[in-house]
């Protein structure tokens, strides 16, 4: 176990504890002892992502790794911490904090999230000092009752109006408190009275701050209630002794220990403050109500007094929203999360955190005379000394042998939230503060990708570091993605013990399926894991390298591309590189995606393909003159469209791609990689004539469908020869498919043909008639 305060040890090295063992005592270690050891851990954790992501082909740079636990990064944010501290933007100060009892750390507000939980509203009879008066206030929280400070309602609430400016005296201790009208009051919530106990939620805290009521703190940061005395200035009681004997029923019990007592001994008339009966007035009200709970915790936060370093944000929300307009966020709507998140923040940001595996804060206390910090002469560390670890590592002008002496000095053992480090990984990758070339070259960075539950923690902290040292924002651009669920739709993580590693499905389907998988979810929609998406992406992997293979053994004389349905086909093939590029720009990549395989399938292989291919063979066959030219300019078309086709897959399937564009582009193109070959744009197109009709391959595909069908309702098979057939549409729609008609025949295989006009047939549709179809051939 990790104590800051036992020395460090060269060398030092552990085993994993036996069982045995695990019943002993932990043995302390100093905490550069500890992370020595978390990083042997991590860096086995490390080696196994690294080798994942190596085989997922993830884009990064690799010379670029870093640690956040890191000399270069735990240096970053010293030196943040010290710029903050310059500027006047944070400060330590002794008040209430959210407090994980478990965990034994302050939580900051963007780590707590509600959960419902069942409770109960107690209500309970006050009495009023000097008179008769009393009233009835509903809690929830009845074991805070010895930490009541005060009593508050709504100032347009006739029913307590009078009683503003009195004292209220409490059930059981008697406490008297004082009774004040508040906005904050919600009339038509409870018995529209309530009391304020230090503390019970974020709202005790601003009365008790507004209004400079007492403190009374009766948890303890173990969640069990403190020893305290009544009668004292801490305590005030209109009968001391009995309030202490209440007390001694609570004192040492966990907060749900002690509200199950407590509710016992208000049930007793005994208790009543007003001599009326039971100060318990009815049977607890049973209600589900969101109870505030450290997103890793598993009870209640409490509102603790405990001293803490803090940024000041409070004092910046308008700047911090106008720094969130400033970025342009992947999907629009994520930026009001951002905007919402912002507007309802309610405290400063706490920095520290009583833990060990972190970045350490740079601070020494000088110790009085009797060894006691004085927090208000704080040592900072030197920029040019950073990294430092104050437990290990001395303040100027002090001796080792002065650390936790009279008159010496104590380091601070508290590290930074996680949150203060991770917010500055845009500064991290540009060398903030020790490379201000690179720093002015890459910050800001030019996109944050991240999932929509951190906007409130990652996205929001980088954008107030990025404000707060340089009033800038962090990147242009935030790309918000969603969730992965499991197949019940619930969120998959490791406390839930849900998760499952890639890496088989990465060896059963390949890297590129699940690649696929992965870019088919849209940003900021949560999706569930479908094992048959991973199929689908095989699926399509091996098609492409199938219609790779099928495109290039095609050959012909270098030609232009001439053909009527080849120049509709590559009209429509420019339209989705344009259309692709300007989602690829907005970041819609699974739209691109999309709509790139649904082309590859719908227009290319299942289509264009099957209509060129006797065409594009008429070279090989031995074709001469204007067939020749007709054959190679097939030939040019599905070449450009398998060409452009791989480079619209390549970010999604970088390794199909790569390995059929070896084939032959590489070499006719110089680009040796398709990864570093230009994107598809009018380049590619320029050289080819548009369509006379644009309609032309639309035409040709429903005139091929439509032969297609009659094969079927005949129970013949696609490639069953046609010996007689009477293709019926209208008259405008048989003269627009007159240029391509040869293609479909003969993709169709029919030796003959009939048209037929009919004008009741809507344009561009195509019925079939006295289809003749030739014998099956005899194996």
């Amino acid at each position: 176990r990790c104590d800051p305060n036992t020395p460090y040890e060269p060398g030092l090295e552990v085993e994993e504890a036996t069982a045995k063992a695990r019943k002993k005592p932990a043995r302390l270690v100093s905490r550069p002892n500890f992370i020595e050891i978390c990083y042997r851990l991590i860096n086995d954790d490390e080696d196994y992502f690294r080798a994942l992501f190596h085989r997922l082909g993830l884009s990064v740079d690799w010379e670029q790794e870093y640690q956040t636990i890191d000399d270069h990064c735990r240096r970053t944010a010293q030196h943040s911490f010290l710029d903050l501290w310059e500027k006047g933007l944070i400060y330590s100060s002794d008040a209430p904090t959210m407090w994980d009892v478990d965990f034994q750390t302050a939580v900051a507000q963007a780590e707590a999230e509600d959960r419902p939980m069942p409770g109960a509203y107690h209500h309970l009879e006050f009495g009023v000092e000097g008179g008769d008066d009393s009233f009835v206030i509903a809690t929830t929280r009845p074991e805070l009752l010895p930490a009541c400070v005060g009593v508050t309602a709504h100032p347009g609430d006739a029913r307590y109006q009078k009683l503003f400016g009195k004292r209220a005296v409490t059930p059981l201790f008697r406490a008297p408190v004082p009774i004040f009208p508040s906005e904050l009051a919600d009339p038509e919530k409870g018995s529209g009275i309530l009391m304020v106990c230090t503390f019970g939620d974020s709202t005790d805290v601003q009365w008790w701050r507004d209004e400079q009521l007492a403190l009374r703190q009766v948890v303890g940061r173990n969640g069990r209630m403190l020893p305290i005395e009544f009668g004292s200035n801490a305590f005030p009681s209109l009968d001391a002794n009995e309030a202490d004997r209440y007390y001694a029923e609570l004192a040492g019990k966990n907060v749900k220990q002690a509200q199950k007592r407590i509710v016992e001994l208000l049930g007793e008339p005994e208790g009543s403050a007003t001599g009326r009966g039971a100060p318990l007035q009815s049977d607890p009200e049973p209600i589900e109500h969101p109870v505030k709970f450290y997103e890793r915790g598993d009870r209640p936060l409490e509102h603790l007094p405990t001293r803490q370093w803090f940024a000041r944000l409070m004092d910046n929300k308008e700047a911090l929203l106008a720094k969130g307009e400033e970025v342009a966020w992947h999907p629009p709507f994520m930026h009001a999360r951002f905007r919402d998140w912002t507007e309802n923040l309610s405290l400063d940001w706490c920095l520290s955190r009583q833990r060990y595996f972190g970045v350490p804060i740079p601070v020494w206390y000088p110790l009085d005379a009797a060894g006691e910090p004085d927090y208000d002469r704080v040592i900072v560390a030197a920029l040019d000394s950073l990294p430092v670890d104050p437990t290990v590592d001395l303040p100027p002008g002090y001796e080792a042998s002065q650390r936790g002496e009279p008159h010496g000095f104590a380091g601070d053992s508290d590290i930074f939230d996680t949150w203060f480090t991770s917010s500055l990984s845009p500064q991290i990758s540009s060398h903030w503060g020790s490379d201000s070339a690179r720093h002015a070259k890459l910050f800001p960075a030019d996109v944050r990708p991240q999932a929509h539950d951190i906007i409130r923690t990652w996205a929001f902290y980088t954008i107030a570091k990025a404000f707060l040292h340089e009033d800038t924002i962090p990147w242009k651009n935030a790309m918000i993605s969603g969730w992965i669920l499991d197949p019940d739709r619930k969120k998959m993580s490791k406390s839930k013990g849900n998760v499952m590693t890639p890496l088989p499905l990465l060896e059963k389907y390949t890297a590129d399926a699940g690649r696929y998988w992965a870019a088919s979810a849209r940003l900021g929609s949560d999706t569930a894991f479908d094992e048959k998406v991973w199929k689908i992406g095989k699926r399509l992997v091996t098609k492409i390298f199938n219609a790779g293979k099928f495109v290039l053994a095609q050959t012909g004389e270098a030609h232009p591309i001439s053909a009527e349905l080849d120049r509709a086909f590559v009209a429509k093939l420019r339209s989705l590189a344009e259309s692709s590029a300007k989602d690829y720009e907005s970041y819609s990549y699974a739209h691109a995606l999309q709509e790139t395989e649904s082309f590859f399938w719908t227009h290319f292989t299942d289509t264009y393909l099957e209509l060129v291919k006797v065409r594009a063979r008429l070279h090989a066959d031995g074709a001469t003159g204007s067939d020749l030219m007709e054959s190679a300019s097939a030939v040019a078309s599905l070449r450009l469209g398998l060409s452009v086709l791989l480079r619209l897959f390549a970010p999604v399937l970088p390794y199909i791609t790569e390995e059929v564009w070896s084939w032959a582009f590489a070499g006719e193109t110089g680009h040796t990689s398709i990864h570093r070959a230009p994107w598809p744009s009018e380049v590619d197109f320029e050289a080819v004539p548009a369509p006379a009709d644009a309609m032309s391959f639309d035409l040709a595909v429903a005139a091929h469908a439509a032969i297609n069908k009659a094969k079927a309702d005949a129970e013949v098979s696609m490639g069953r020869e046609v010996e007689t057939i009477t293709l019926v549409a209208s008259a405008r729609t048989l003269g627009r498919l007159a240029p391509v008609l040869a293609d479909v025949l003969a993709a169709a295989r029919c030796l003959s043909h009939t048209t037929k006009a009919q004008e009741n047939i809507a344009d561009g549709s195509f019925e079939v008639e006295g289809a003749v179809f030739a014998p099956k051939p005899e194996k």
